[in-house]
């Protein structure tokens, strides 16, 4: 598969895992392309936390479960009804997440290209993710990102020590299918922007 192919195919996957096991081989192969990623510095500042405890999956399936309900009772009611149908992760249904932690201080403090611009050192690390997904895609592995989570919940769970940061908790596993149509397009929640709209020339 091209990476054109990948890009164009991938998904944030909820609904269509399939629970199938990834070969050992397989997500061998998917993590070294994550940590193939470029890095400010070459400080590789990110680390991957594969959880397939069924235990531990249940404890922060609950917990996002927990936090999707406080956001959909924010909502006004119109954009309530829009969300109320989408579903936010397949943690349990993946049987594996992969979480992807930043660790600033890798590196020390002198770290080449992060002197003015800080953030470059957790883009590094988003890098890593999608590297990561676009190999899981290439694969025919889905990936779905879980945003519904509390950073400290996260760390306490997986006892990650300070100062590292979660950053991302990753579903991943065989899926029976890529939706055509991104979730959030296809349930009305969002459309995507056009390239002419996202692009300008010399100024903004």
């Amino acid at each position: 598969m091209s990476v054109y192919d990948a890009i164009r195919l991938r998904r944030d996957v909820r609904a269509e895992f399939t629970a199938e096991p990834l070969s050992e081989t397989m997500l061998e192969r998917i993590l070294g392309a994550a940590h193939s990623a470029p890095s400010v510095g070459n400080t590789q500042p990110w680390d991957f936390v594969v959880v397939r405890d069924t235990g531990t999956l249940d404890t922060f399936a609950d917990h996002v479960a927990d936090a999707r309900q406080r956001f959909a009772d924010s909502l006004p009611e119109d954009r309530r009804q829009t969300f109320d149908p989408i579903k936010v992760e397949g943690i349990r249904e993946s049987g594996m997440g992969i979480v992807v932690t930043y660790d600033r201080s890798r590196g020390g403090e002198h770290i080449l290209g992060r002197h003015t611009i800080d953030d470059t050192g957790l883009f590094s690390a988003v890098l890593a993710i999608q590297n990561l997904w676009l190999a899981a895609a290439a694969e025919n592995v889905g990936v779905g990102w879980v945003s519904f989570y509390d950073e400290a919940y996260l760390t306490q769970l997986l006892e990650i020590p300070d100062p590292i940061r979660p950053i991302a908790w990753l579903c991943v596993g065989r899926v029976s299918e890529f939706q055509q149509v991104p979730d959030l397009e296809r349930f009305g929640w969002r459309g995507r922007r056009s390239l002419t709209d996202a692009v300008h020339h010399e100024r903004f």
